[in-house]
């Protein structure tokens, strides 16, 4: 009876860990919006799945795939939106450079710190160097908007795309 007991048990272990990591894949969802790598650590995760022979190499690839796809439509959504509303190259850069930086000055503050901190600091760093080159308020403004709405976009197609990663990886996971 043992004998056939382990390998049960050996399948309770592997789904339990195909949950805990389905469930970290959801959490990290999360960091998305933070500005934090929270779709790469999904696929962290579903590197790990490969590794231990749950989840397709070719799943993973594709996810892989869709993960830095994602990377670019965000520099592409701010780039463009930035643009749209009068921002230069520096707007643009300003804006990257400005949400990271809020988003670690925001982290201690539970739950929303590093969402507002992202956003404001969008907002903050935007504006600033598009004022530093231009010297218009105005402009500036309009530019540093143009940044937020850019990233608001950004943060939805990634949150997205990150659902799909959870869709198919996680699926992978359970069923692997």
């Amino acid at each position: 009876i043992p004998a056939r007991v382990r390998p049960v048990e050996a399948n309770m272990e592997t789904s339990a860990l195909a949950w805990i990591g389905l469930a970290a894949m959801i959490v990290s969802l999360f960091l998305i919006p933070l500005g934090l790598p929270g779709v790469w650590i999904m696929i962290a995760i579903l590197f790990l799945g490969v590794v231990n022979g749950r989840v397709s190499g070719w799943i993973f690839f594709i996810l892989v795939l869709l993960a830095g796809f994602a990377e670019f439509l965000e520099f592409v959504a701010v780039g463009r939106m930035t643009a749209r509303y009068g921002g230069t190259s520096r707007t643009f850069w300003g804006a990257v450079v400005g949400g990271l930086a809020g988003a670690l000055i925001g982290t201690p503050v539970p739950i929303v710190g590093a969402f507002i901190g992202a956003l404001l600091g969008t907002v903050v760093g935007a504006f600033l160097l598009t004022w530093h080159q231009t010297r218009h308020t105005a402009g500036a403004a309009r530019a540093s908007m143009g940044a937020l709405l850019g990233r608001a976009v950004a943060i939805a197609l990634k949150v997205f795309v990150g659902l799909v990663i959870i869709a198919i990886g996680g699926a992978s996971l359970l069923l692997g």
